[in-house]
């Protein structure tokens, strides 16, 4: 296909075996957007597509990722919020026969088996993990064989300003959850 569909903070390009989503970088657009740059979808990787009305004369042509293709989903667990869905094209509304046009290729790609299971890996590159980041209560880095929080003043409770600055070792880690702060202990 090759064709390119352009939205509000990205744009599709629709290949024979992929979609290469490209985000942009601007004021109004998601952090998460800006930070992932560009993701390739392999059709494998697609569970399925939809076309949706939207708010204010808006259409939404989704890709519904296949479970365990994307590590990206996975570790987001149904946290993110729609307007950070980053398989969401939000489109102005006079473009809805493009999108459908779109959405029924990708349908049609898709095949009768629609890749309804879930994936038994990752068809979805990871994106670059960051290595450093700083939240509400604090700032946490990332060396490559170390994870350390150092607590800020203001806003660590006690417990954690008690505590002191910490320092894990990967090797002692069990795993790492990523809770979206708007979640309880987020």
């Amino acid at each position: 296909m090759g064709d390119v569909l352009a939205g509000f903070h990205a744009a599709w390009e629709f290949e024979s075996d992929s979609v290469l989503i490209r985000y942009e970088r601007g004021i109004r657009t998601p952090k998460l957007f800006q930070a992932l740059g560009e993701r390739r979808v392999p059709v494998e990787a697609i569970a399925g597509v939809t076309l949706t009305p939207g708010r204010r004369g808006t259409v939404v042509l989704r890709v519904q990722p296949r479970e365990g293709a994307d590590p990206l989903i996975e570790a987001a667990a149904g946290q993110l919020k729609e307007s950070g869905d980053p398989y969401r094209l939000v489109l102005p509304a006079e473009r809805e026969t493009l999108a459908e046009y779109y959405a029924d290729e990708l349908t049609g790609m898709l095949g009768a088996a629609a890749h309804s299971e879930p994936s038994d890996r990752y068809l979805v590159a990871p994106p670059e993990a960051p290595l450093h980041f700083k939240a509400y209560d604090g700032k946490a880095s990332f060396d490559g064989k170390a994870v350390s929080f150092r607590w800020s003043w203001t806003g660590a409770s006690s417990a954690k300003w008690k505590a002191g600055d910490q320092l894990f070792p990967v090797a002692d880690l069990g795993g790492v959850e990523w809770r979206s702060p708007e979640a309880l202990e987020g």
